[in-house]
C-alpha cells in the first residue's frame, strides 16, 4: 500500500510504499560486497545482473540505512520529473536513517527493508520545504508502511554445540525444551560414550542456560555457543497473545515505551 504523511505547514507530501528484500542481498551488505560508497553504475549492474532488480530503481539508490546495525535497508528513488527534488535528498535521507535504526514494533533495528518514493509534493517556496517540514512526514511514511508490509519480529538464534555423555542425553533435551531450543543433529564419536548434539537456542533463552544444563545433566555437559543466524518469531506481531506479541510487549516495558502495540491510524495522513 502506498503510504501519504504530510508535513507539518500541510504543504508538502510524501509517498512510500515498503517491500522486502532478498536474504542474499542483505547478507552481501553486511558483508560490505555492496556499499554506499561504491560507483552507482557499477553497483546497479550487481543489483539488475545478480539480485534481479530494476536497473533504473538499482542506480536510483539514495541511502543506505542507519551504519553499523541498520545498513542492510535501501531507499530507492522511483519519482517521476519532481521539481526540486535535490534539495530536499539530505533531509529525507537523514530522516530514513534515524527511522531505519528503530521500527515500530519494539523500536529495534529493521533489517533488510527496501522503502520506494513514489511521488513528492512540495511548496513552490523553498522556506515551506526545509528540513524540520520534510524530516517529519518522511519518518511518518516510513513507519506507516511498515504497518502495512506485513512487519515480523526478527530474533538472533546460537548454534549451541553441546558434549555430552550417552547416560545425560535426556537431560539436554529436556533443558533445550524448557528454552525453545530446536535440535538440528546427533552425531555419536565412534569409540567414546560421547554424543555431540548440534542445536538452535534463541539468544534470549541463553541466559542462564550453561547453569540450568548442568544441573539437569549433573554437570556432564558442556555446551559452545556461536551466532548463528536471525529467524523471524512465531505468530502475526499484532495479534494478541502470540508469541511475537508477548517477546515485543516485553520489549516495550523493558524500554518503558507504552506497553500497547501502535496504531497505523497513529502514522497515517488521510488526504
Amino acid at each position: 500500500m502506498t503510504c501519504v504523511s504530510k508535513s507539518p505547514n500541510k504543504h508538502n507530501r510524501i509517498y512510500l510504499v515498503a517491500e522486502p528484500m532478498d536474504e542474499k542481498l542483505i547478507n552481501a551488505i553486511n558483508r560490505k560486497e555492496i556499499r554506499e560508497d561504491q560507483d552507482k553504475k557499477k553497483r546497479g549492474r550487481v543489483l539488475a545482473d545478480e539480485y534481479g532488480w530494476d536497473i533504473t530503481e538499482a542506480r536510483k539508490i539514495w541511502s543506505f540505512g542507519m551504519p553499523p546495525d541498520c545498513l542492510a535497508n535501501l531507499f530507492v528513488d522511483t519519482t517521476k520529473g519532481v521539481q526540486y527534488l535535490a534539495e530536499i535528498k539530505d533531509s529525507v535521507c537523514s530522516a530514513f536513517r534515524q527511522a531505519t535504526a528503530g521500527g515500530i514494533i519494539c523500536d529495534e533495528a529493521l533489517r533488510g527493508v527496501k522503502f520506494l518514493l513514489q511521488d513528492v509534493v512540495m511548496h513552490a517556496d523553498s522556506i515551506h520545504r526545509g528540513a524540520g517540514q520534510i524530516m517529519p512526514p518522511t519518518k511518518r511514511a516510513i513507519y506507516a508502511c511498515q504497518f502495512k508490509s506485513g512487519p515480523a519480529v526478527l530474533e538472533p538464534l546460537y548454534l549451541c554445540d553441546i558434549t555430552v555423555p550417552q547416560n545425560a542425553l535426556a537431560g539436554v533435551y529436556s533443558t533445550l525444551n524448557q528454552r525453545r531450543g530446536v535440535v538440528e543433529e546427533t552425531v555419536e564419536r565412534a569409540g567414546t560414550p560421547l554424543v555431540q548434539v548440534k542445536a538452535l537456542l534463541p539468544v534470549l533463552e541463553s541466559f542462564g542456560f550453561t547453569n540450568l544444563l548442568r544441573a539437569n545433566t549433573s554437570g556432564k555437559a558442556f555446551p559452545q555457543m556461536i551466532f548463528s543466524h536471525f529467524q523471524p518469531l512465531n505468530g502475526d506481531v499484532f495479534e494478541e497473545g502470540s508469541t511475537s506479541n508477548t517477546i515485543a510487549l516485553d520489549v516495550r516495558k523493558r524500554k518503558g515505551l507504552k506497553v500497547v502495540m501502535p496504531k497505523f491510524s497513529d502514522y497515517y495522513d488521510k488526504i
